[in-house]
């Protein structure tokens, strides 16, 4: 490594404009911004991928291997990344320097600490976490609805035991008893904000208008209302700075921010690209997870926000991953298979199809690897041409600046010769449903973003039970009126019948489950579907219990009432079952089963724990009304985030 000082001297910087943190990294001043801001912008090329996989893809490796291959050529470059967090550094995706010869340095320090900007972070955004609490506490003079408290607390670690959680245990002084949660850092909103800010001025700006909570009239309640903004800025003074460290081949990198692109805008700082866009010819900067993600946050908020212009993105992508995508398993990637390349191809193809959207010409990259094969480059090289895209490998991991200069020909040449075109996706005035909607369709291929199916499915579900109700005679435990048509049947059998027809539900929402972890859907794991199915099994006891009891009271002999409670709950695997086959069916209308199996089971929650809704002769009314209500604030939930 060298001295910072010496690659700062590399682009003009002087010692006056440094904040030293020992001999190999340093913050970059305000003063320098003021020298810079007036000369003419470099040009700007994105970094992106398809979608991460376990084979990997390389997008740092390849933006840190692109900035020296620029340097090998004689151009003035600089990159500019984002900091890594703490959680996936200590979890399996590791480290965020990048890899072999393309790395930037320290990298101990950089997968750490740092110059502590994520701890300043974690404490601003805990800070307004405390003066809510304690507002609330000392007499809550802006009338916060406790229910309704939206700010979350973070740390920076994958700490899972605390993202729900129940605060204010303990004696009246140590604050109201309620549900709070934690997110980790680089997925708070004060992250986001500050790789959005301009300036301090911008910065207590966005900072005032976090939204923290509501009052019991409605209304939001801000952070500049709990006159937080100053303390906060406070913390965030040297955290809004950029930092400046240096790639294995010396050439500079303003690393600053790191939201997830999952969550946030995944970019880094606006204030550390504009520096970089002032001090060289090239600027190579990243943005997280795919293209998808990453890289239309950065096109439609980023660039909008802070009024860049990129010049091209650069798409990068393995063998190795786009076969995994064919369907090819993790230990078997290394062997040629031209047609599972075939088949995995589209997930780039539709990456390629998406940036074109934005007017920005697309260079694609691979990563390349030792299993690789000419047979397979030749594929993808004309799949790329033919799409209107430049091609070049990179095989920066093992050569460092060297291995990158195929590629950053191709850029160069593509910065030459092909301009920008660049607009966004929406404009500004936008609704945010057309917002969603338009994301939705262009990006993922889909007709569109629908709020109904939840809302749909919960009233069926709702009506489904109110239908079974009136069409079933039925007695509940406690009532002497039975409900239902008349009938002649004994007050046991139609006691059996109320507990079996509640039971349905309950065997529809362990088939919904199971259906969705069957279809493939991420967000229900096997231990889900273990854990729902063992829960209601379990409360089957008690229920049967609830069945043989008055059979054996009203003089039915003991097997006859053991066989009573045990049939009145063999509607659940039955009705699984049918849910599951239906579920595999239709798999477009899961979401709408899962909706149907909520409603059905809300229905029956509202109608026994709740005893005013099931007593007189218009008990339904406050059910109906509780599905009503409740369906309004999930539409809202879901429409407005």
């Amino acid at each position: 490594m060298q001295p910072i000082k010496e690659v700062a001297a590399a682009y003009g910087i002087g010692e006056d404009d440094l904040e030293l943190y020992g001999k190999y990294k340093a913050k970059l001043t305000d003063e320098l911004w003021e020298q810079v801001k007036d000369r003419p912008n470099g040009k700007l090329v994105l970094v992106t991928a398809i979608n991460p996989t376990p084979a990997g893809e390389g997008k740092t490796t390849t933006t840190v291997g692109l900035g020296e291959a620029f340097g090998k050529m004689g151009k003035k470059a600089i990159i500019a990344l984002r900091e890594p967090s703490l959680g996936p550094c200590f979890g399996v995706k590791g480290g965020a320097a990048g890899g072999g010869y393309a790395q930037v340095v320290p990298m101990e320090d950089l997968n750490l600490h740092f110059t502590g900007d994520f701890h300043a972070i974690t404490s601003a955004n805990n800070l307004l976490a405390a003066l809510l609490d304690n507002h609330i506490q000392q007499g809550n003079a802006l009338g916060i609805d406790p229910r309704q408290i939206q700010w979350k607390r973070c740390v920076d670690m994958n700490d899972r035991v605390l993202r729900n959680i129940v605060v204010g245990l303990g004696a009246k002084g140590d604050g109201m008893v309620r549900e709070d949660h934690f997110v980790i850092t680089v997925a708070s909103e004060i992250m986001a904000i500050l790789c959005l800010a301009d300036n301090m001025e911008d910065l207590k700006n966005r900072l005032g208008k976090i939204i923290v909570a509501y009052n019991f009239a409605g209304e939001p309640v801000t952070a500049e209302q709990l006159h937080a903004v100053g303390s906060m800025a406070a913390l965030l003074k040297e955290a809004l700075k950029p930092n400046l460290i240096q790639t294995l081949e010396h050439t500079g990198a303003l690393v600053h921010g790191g939201p997830f692109a999952n969550i946030a805008h995944g970019c880094n700082s606006v204030r550390a690209t504009k520096t970089a866009l002032k001090l060289a010819d090239v600027v190579v900067t990243e943005a997280g997870f795919g293209a998808d993600l990453g890289a239309e946050k950065f096109l439609d908020i980023k660039c909008r926000k802070a009024g860049l212009k990129p010049d091209a993105v650069v798409l990068v992508a393995t063998v190795r991953a786009l076969k995994y995508n064919g369907g090819v398993p993790k230990d078997q990637l290394s062997a040629e298979n031209l047609e599972a390349l075939e088949k995995g191809i589209v997930n780039l193809e539709k990456h390629i199809e998406n940036l074109q959207k934005f007017g920005v010409p697309v260079v694609v990259t691979l990563n390349s690897f030792i299993s690789d094969t000419e047979a397979e480059y030749a594929y993808i090289k004309k799949f790329c041409e033919d799409r209107g895209c430049e091609f070049a490998l990179s095989e920066v991991w093992a050569k460092g600046g060297e291995g990158g200069i195929a590629l950053a020909e191709k850029v160069m040449e593509t910065l030459e010769n092909k301009p920008t075109q660049y607009h966004v996706l929406y404009p500004d005035e936008m609704s945010l449903k057309d917002k969603i909607d338009t994301i939705a369709r262009e990006i993922y291929g889909a007709d569109g973003a629908s709020f109904a199916p939840a809302a749909a499915g919960l009233w069926l579900g709702f009506l489904f039970l109110l239908a079974l109700d009136h069409i079933i005679p039925h007695l509940h435990w406690g009532s002497a009126q039975p409900e239902g048509p008349s009938s002649r049947l004994r007050r046991t059998t139609m006691m059996v019948l109320a507990v079996t027809l509640h039971n349905i539900p309950e065997g529809m929402a362990v088939g919904v489950v199971c259906a969705g972890y069957l279809a493939g859907d991420t967000e229900i794991t096997a231990m889900g579907v273990l854990a729902l199915s063992l829960g209601i099994a379990v409360q089957n006891f008690p229920e049967g219990a609830i069945v043989s009891m008055p059979l054996r009271a009203e003089g039915e002999g003991k097997l006859r009432a053991f066989a009573g409670g045990v049939l009145s709950g063999v509607v659940e695997p039955i009705g699984a079952l049918v849910t599951i086959l239906a579920a595999e069916l239709l798999v477009p209308a899961l979401p709408y089963l899962l909706g149907f199996a909520a409603g059905a089971m809300l229905y029956v929650v509202v109608e026994e724990m709740i005893p005013e809704m099931s007593q007189g002769r218009h008990s339904h009314i406050g059910v109906l009304a509780f599905a009503a209500g409740f369906s309004v604030m999930m539409v809202l939930d879901v429409a407005l985030g």
